[in-house]
């Protein structure tokens, strides 16, 4: 038992750091790049992630079902709106394979304003970015290079997550 606790330590600091005073956020020590990153807006049309090359990207990968989804998602909300952080554009993709109008229902109840919706349909991307479980937010730099993932919810509002988010922006 000790000596798989000792491997996953290794392992997983071999991997990334994570951020002091903050949870859920691991960086990643090299930087991972993907091709043909592509989701479906509202409307069911295909957008590429590399038509956003320039800004700094926040996939947040969700479903409707997902209880720590819906309580990160008015942050998420609010932080699409932050004055700081200019050039962030959001992605919040279902991936419970919600229709439109059950992920509609979803950022009404919860008075999302500022995020559109799309989705990952037949979950390309979620196997792509080996997704383990939701919500997962991909933070992708101007480059188009993913540098950070967040496991499990946050408060996008957190000072110290903005602060250090702004380094990117």
């Amino acid at each position: 038992m000790r000596i798989l606790i000792l491997f996953i330590f290794l392992l997983t600091n071999s991997y990334a750091d994570g951020i002091s005073g903050l949870k859920n956020i691991v960086v990643n020590k090299e930087l991972k790049k993907y091709d043909s990153l592509v989701f479906l807006d509202e409307k069911n049309k295909e957008l590429s992630l590399k038509n956003y090359r320039g800004n700094l990207i926040l996939l947040n990968f969700w479903a409707s079902w997902c209880a720590p989804c819906k309580e990160e998602m008015p942050s998420l909300d609010q932080l699409q709106s932050n004055k700081d952080l200019k050039n962030l554009k959001i992605f919040p993709i279902n991936v419970g394979q919600d229709d439109i109008q059950k992920a509609s229902k979803f950022f009404e109840d919860l008075e999302i304003k500022n995020l559109q919706l799309y989705f990952d349909s037949p979950i390309t991307l979620a196997k792509k970015f080996e997704l383990r479980g939701i919500p997962t937010s991909i933070l992708i730099n101007k480059d188009g290079f993913e540098f950070a993932r967040i496991y499990g919810s946050i408060n996008f509002n957190d000072k110290k997550f903005i602060d250090w988010l702004s380094n990117y922006n």
